[in-house]
């Protein structure tokens, strides 16, 4: 019984990490307006079906702050996990109907307290640190499994939200996932985000 309620418990628990910080602009309901200050990110791009993407693309980062860098340091690790379609010509099908595979952008935000000059190199060259400028996003937040058919009606919610608020967002939508793969999920965490551009 014991056991069964620590399963429970470890995947909000282990969500407790830190996190990027940001200023909600406005709200409504589960979408909120919010401003990011800049960030360093460690990344990798990986070819394939989202879901075989982000857990390839969560290996290579995990192992870069795990010690797979120079000189073996160990970076703590934070949420969420990013993932993020590279951007593609024009697509004309709806979301409902495009296939998921392509190349994905899976990043870790890195914690605060590090700098470009004192994170250490990765060993694995598919592992890049990048600068993430600051930036507005809007974003809707959900719980349960992260389907692709939740993803494509979250995304169409988010949009609707973009339109009817005269806003407009530029780039792939980008999906932030909070929790570890076991956690149950109406514990889960998911948010699906778009930038927008500058006034």
């Amino acid at each position: 019984m014991i056991l069964a309620i620590a399963a429970i418990a470890a995947g909000p628990i282990m969500s407790l990490v830190e996190q990027p910080e940001y200023k909600v602009a406005t709200s409504k309901g589960a979408i909120e307006v919010r401003d990011y200050g800049p960030m360093i990110a460690a990344e990798a791009d990986v070819i394939g079906e989202r879901q075989a993407a982000i857990t390839e693309g969560f290996r290579l980062i995990a192992a870069y702050i795990f010690g797979a860098n120079k000189p073996h340091a160990n970076i703590a690790m934070t949420a969420p996990v990013q993932q993020q379609r590279e951007q593609t010509i024009a697509m004309t099908a709806p979301v409902t109907q495009q296939s998921d595979s392509g190349t994905w952008k899976v990043r870790f935000i890195m914690p605060k307290n590090w700098t470009m000059e004192t994170l250490p190199a990765p060993n694995d060259t598919r592992v890049r640190l990048v600068q993430v400028p600051a930036k507005r996003m809007v974003a809707i937040r959900f719980t349960w499994r992260a389907t692709e058919s939740l993803i494509a009606a979250k995304t169409a919610e988010l949009r609707k939200y973009v339109m009817e608020e005269k806003l407009v967002a530029v780039g792939e939508p980008l999906l932030a996932f909070y929790n570890p793969p076991w956690t149950l999920p109406f514990f889960r965490r998911n948010e699906i985000m778009l930038e927008l551009a500058k006034a």
